[in-house]
């Protein structure tokens, strides 16, 4: 099945999607330090994401907690780990990468965990940024620190709400 892609426009910027009809295989930040571009063979059709696009939506108006996206992690079994467990970080709260290793049993793992979390193919619906430094300080994302701090105020925010219906964590490995 051939790679389609498209654009996102959110408040922390825009985003570019890509997969197919059956699942979503990268979303990546168009600023900060870890832009992508699409490759050459893939269409530019944003038909297949029309769900994506309305999560994201709610997301950013408040009405969604998480995400219901079959996900292509396509990663390493310790990042696919860590990305299973970022799922599992509720919404408007943090953990430490430290906390983070610990909940895959690689306690010491620490920064393998950092570096897995970076590694990230999908912002914001794996929740990366609930990730902090030990001290309690914003550490690196890939969409610069700004919308890390917007994300984390977000979901400070609207914190008290309830997921949209139907919502939760689907992920292929």
């Amino acid at each position: 099945m051939s790679t389609s892609y498209a654009y996102a426009e959110t408040p922390v910027g825009k985003l570019l999607v890509a997969g197919d009809a059956k699942v979503l295989r990268l979303i990546a930040f168009q600023q900060g330090s870890r832009v992508h571009h699409p490759q050459k063979a893939w269409r530019n059709d944003p038909a297949p994401f029309a769900d994506v696009f309305r999560q994201l939506d709610d997301y950013f108006a408040g009405k969604r907690t998480s995400f219901s996206l079959s996900l292509h992690l396509g990663g390493t079994g310790f990042q696919n780990a860590i990305w299973t467990a970022l799922q599992e970080v509720p919404y408007g709260s943090t953990i430490t990468y430290r906390d983070l290793a610990a909940r895959i049993g690689k306690p010491a793992a620490i920064r393998a965990a950092g570096a897995a979390n970076g590694a990230n193919p999908f912002p914001i619906v794996v929740p990366c940024h609930r990730v902090i430094g030990s001290n309690g300080s914003l550490t690196g994302f890939g969409g610069g620190i700004e919308a890390k701090r917007f994300l984390l105020a977000h979901e400070q925010k609207f914190g008290a709400r309830q997921s949209a219906p139907g919502a939760g964590k689907r992920a292929c490995f």
